[in-house]
């Protein structure tokens, strides 16, 4: 437990998965399908809001063609200015759930993971932080260097922020819909949205927990996160909630 226990919470009544696609043709459709024949078999209602942002291959065409294979799936298309945090926040815009799991479009994450979401949410929980570092999680095919500077970056914002999750920057996490309305307006059209949802989750006193996850490298495709283009932004959001925490006295603090 990593917060104050959780109090009285309905039960999850409609999970919404949330997926940014950008030029993902080799595996959108996989990615897809496979979570849903996961979900169905857990007996879990759900919707699964895949946004194509900007894709300048066929993603959009391969959408089509599995929501005739995939009944709760619903394609977006992101026609405005174009980002990964952009195309998270549009598909928040568009979900009907009472909770909402973040995923990525090339089948990195696991689908039964999403099912273990679901399931501790329904314990009392506000958000679920997955962690591929603690025992029972892990990592395939990691690139060396991409590694070093991930635990680089979760060392420092665990040591800023005092708390004892190792793992803010995956984006693979589970929120109630309270604490995605609560964490609004968004900052981050880029990947710095993954650190500012936990972050802001945990500055506003929302309760939370972790969970081991497993992930493995894109086997497909090309990987859209820029680790030079990054570094100034995560520091940005980063301390932007810091100064949040530490000089707002508690004006967006849960209620």
């Amino acid at each position: 437990m990593k917060s104050p226990p959780p109090g009285e919470q309905s039960p999850i009544r409609l999970l919404s998965v949330v997926i940014p696609a950008h030029n993902e043709e080799g595996c959108i459709a996989a990615t897809v399908e496979h979570l849903y024949v996961e979900l169905r078999l857990n007996g879990i209602e759900h919707e699964i809001v895949v946004v194509d942002d900007g894709s300048t291959d066929h993603t959009w065409t391969v959408l089509e063609k599995a929501h005739a294979r995939v009944p709760t799936l619903r394609p977006v298309q992101n026609t405005g200015e174009h980002g990964f945090g952009r195309a998270v926040t549009l598909g928040f815009d568009h979900v009907e759930g009472d909770a909402v799991v973040l995923m990525m479009a090339d089948e990195s994450d696991d689908c039964r993971d999403v099912v273990r979401y679901w399931q501790t949410l329904n314990q009392g929980w506000d958000a679920v932080f997955g962690s591929r570092f603690v025992r029972g999680g892990g990592v395939i095919d990691y690139p060396r260097h991409k590694l070093l500077l991930n635990r680089l970056a979760n060392l420092f914002l665990r040591v800023l922020f005092r708390v004892p999750l190792n793992d803010f920057t995956n984006a693979f996490k589970a929120y109630r819909r309270s604490v995605m309305e609560g964490c609004r307006p968004f900052l981050s059209p880029h990947f710095n949205l993954t650190i500012e949802l936990p972050l802001k989750t945990i500055v506003r006193g929302y309760s939370w927990t972790s969970i081991p996850i497993t992930w493995r490298n894109r086997r497909s495709g090309i990987s859209k996160l820029k680790i030079q283009e990054m570094g100034s932004r995560y520091l940005f959001i980063a301390l932007y909630c810091w100064l949040e925490r530490s000089f707002s006295r508690g004006d967006y603090f849960k209620r």
